[in-house]
C-alpha cells in the first residue's frame, strides 16, 4: 500500500510559524526515511493556526533537504492566481527536481472572505471560470496549446523534461468531474467531506476522458492519529480537538481544564463529530483500518493528515504507521 503526507504547517500552542514551518521541513525528511510515496503541503491564508500561505516558497527547500520522495502543494488554490504564473512556478520546481513535483489545485479559498478579496478580488467569479483556469494551466504545464489561441506562442518556462503531475483536489462530485474531464488524477479529502466519496471517486473513474493521461489515479484522504497504545491515541485525539477549538472555532479555554469542563468537551457532541472521519488507535488498528478504506474506496493510495498536541506526538504518528505497513508488508 502506498501511503503519502499532507501537511497543514499548524502552529502549536506555544510555538511560532517558524517553529512550525521549520517542522514541516523536518516532516518531509523524516517522510523520505520512513518509505512514504509524498509530502504535500497546503495552502491558507490569515489563519492564525496554520503558518503556510506559499506552498511553492516550502518546497524548494524541502527538494533540498530530499532525495527522492515526491512533493507538492496540497493545494495550490488556483482562483487566487493566473494558471500561467502557477505553471511557471511548477515547472522551475520540475526543473529544479525532476520527476518528483506534484501540484494539487484546489478551488477553496483558503481563509476568510477578507483574504480572498485581497489576493485576487472577485473571487467567487474565478471559482466559476475554474473549468477554463484549469486547462489553461494543463495547456501550460504540458506546452500544447493549440495553434493560432491567444496563448499559443508563448510557454511557461522552464520547460522541464517531466513536466509537474497535476491532480485536483477536492471533496465533492464537482471537482470529481473537473479532473475527470480534463484527465488527471484526483485526491478526495475524505477528512474534511461529508459526501459518499466511493461514489464521487467512482464517477471520476467512470467518467475519466482518457487525454494527455491514459489512466485514472486516486488518493484518498484521511485524519488519523496513532499512538503506541488506543488509550495514548484518544487522549492525543483529544489534545487536537482543543487545538481544533482554538484556532478553527476561535474559542478561548482556560488551561489547565478543570476536570469538570474536560468531562464536558469529551462528552460534546462537537468532540464526537471531530472525531467522525478520523482513524485513532495503536498501530496494528490505525493500518488495518488504511487497507480497509483504501479497498472499499478502491483507490490507488492512502494519504494521512495528522495535528496533534506536539510536534513530537505528530512525527511518533507518523513513524508507527509507517513502521506497521512495512511490518505487514515483510510477511507477504
Amino acid at each position: 500500500m502506498q501511503v503519502s503526507i499532507l501537511d497543514q504547517a499548524p502552529i502549536l500552542n506555544n510555538s511560532t510559524a517558524k517553529e512550525a514551518l521549520e517542522q514541516s521541513i523536518q516532516l518531509a525528511v523524516l517522510a523520505e526515511k520512513l518509505g512514504y510515496t509524498r509530502y504535500w503541503i497546503a495552502e491558507h491564508h490569515n489563519l492564525s493556526g496554520l503558518a503556510c500561505s506559499a506552498p511553492e516558497i516550502m518546497l524548494p527547500v524541502i527538494g533540498a533537504k530530499t532525495k527522492s520522495i515526491r512533493i507538492g502543494s496540497g493545494a495550490t488554490l488556483l482562483p487566487h492566481y493566473k494558471p500561467y504564473k502557477v505553471a511557471e512556478m511548477f515547472n522551475m520546481l520540475a526543473t529544479l527536481f525532476p520527476n518528483r513535483i506534484d501540484l494539487g489545485i484546489g478551488r477553496a479559498p483558503g481563509g476568510d472572505a477578507q483574504s480572498s478579496i485581497a489576493l485576487s478580488g472577485n473571487y467567487l467569479e474565478n471559482v466559476k471560470n475554474m473549468p477554463k483556469t484549469v486547462q489553461e494551466l494543463l495547456h501550460f504545464l504540458y506546452n500544447d496549446y493549440p495553434k493560432n489561441e491567444l496563448f499559443s506562442s508563448i510557454s511557461a518556462s522552464p520547460l522541464p523534461n517531466i513536466p509537474p503531475e497535476p491532480w485536483i483536489l477536492g471533496t465533492s462530485i464537482k471537482s470529481a468531474f473537473l479532473a475527470a474531464e480534463n484527465g488527471i488524477s484526483y485526491a478526495f479529502g475524505q477528512f474534511m467531506s461529508n459526501e459518499d466519496g466511493r461514489q464521487i471517486i467512482q464517477t471520476y473513474k467512470n467518467q475519466f476522458q482518457k487525454k494527455r493521461k491514459q489512466q485514472p489515479k486516486t488518493i484518498v484522504t484521511v485524519s488519523a492519529i496513532c499512538a503506541e497504545t488506543s488509550e495514548k491515541a484518544e487522549q492525543i485525539a483529544f489534545s487536537s480537538f482543543l487545538w481544533n477549538l482554538q484556532h478553527h472555532k476561535g474559542k478561548t479555554l482556560d488551561f489547565p481544564l478543570k476536570e469538570e469542563a474536560k468531562q464536558q468537551l469529551l462528552n460534546s457532541d462537537e468532540f464526537q463529530q471531530f472525531q467522525k472521519n478520523m482513524i485513532i488507535g495503536d498501530p496494528t488498528f490505525v493500518v488495518h483500518r488504511l487497507y480497509e478504506l483504501k479497498n472499499w474506496y478502491e483507490a490507488d493510495e492512502m494519504m494521512i493528515i495528522t495535528i496533534t498536541g506536539s510536534y513530537e506526538e505528530r512525527t511518533k504518528s507518523y513513524q508507527l504507521i509507517a513502521e506497521e505497513i512495512n511490518r505487514k508488508k515483510s510477511y507477504r
